[in-house]
């Protein structure tokens, strides 16, 4: 089958059938035309790569586990180092979202700071140096920029 109608068939979209191609992930023959052409597993294949990047696989790991996926879900066998990279995965996600409750805690403590202090007017700065207020609704990287 050409790339269109794998395309319709997964719902994936041409260009991402290409990367897909280009990272080792899917494979297809060329033409006497030179139009890509896919076997029938290939419907299969990119079910299953979406599947894995819907749970935070890279490219990278994806290229690493295909070979152990069975089914659409797909279900992965269980060998050593296929185990070994998935918890390194999980690891590093464990990782990146304590990371992120970090920021996330500390940023709702200067919130909560700002809001107890609450000036009437920013940037902070002495009576003689008033000047005009920014608009209300203004983002904060604009502000930002703006201050002297």
């Amino acid at each position: 089958m050409r790339i269109g109608e794998l395309s319709r068939r997964t719902g994936v979209h041409t260009h991402q059938l290409r990367y897909y191609e280009a990272q080792g992930l899917l494979e297809a023959d060329r033409g006497a035309n030179g139009y890509r052409e896919y076997e029938e597993n290939a419907v299969l294949r990119v079910k299953q790569i979406r599947h894995l990047l819907g749970a935070g696989l890279s490219s990278e790991d994806i290229e690493y586990l295909l070979p152990c996926a069975l089914g659409e879900a797909p279900e992965l066998l269980g060998c050593p180092e296929l185990l070994a990279a998935m918890r390194s995965r999980l690891q590093r996600l464990d990782d990146q979202m304590a990371a992120l409750a970090q920021s996330r805690d500390a940023l709702a403590t200067y919130i909560d700071a700002a809001e107890r202090t609450g000036r009437e007017s920013y940037p902070p700065c002495d009576e003689a140096d008033l000047g005009p207020a920014p608009a209300q609704g203004t983002p904060v990287s604009s502000l930002a920029q703006a201050s002297p």
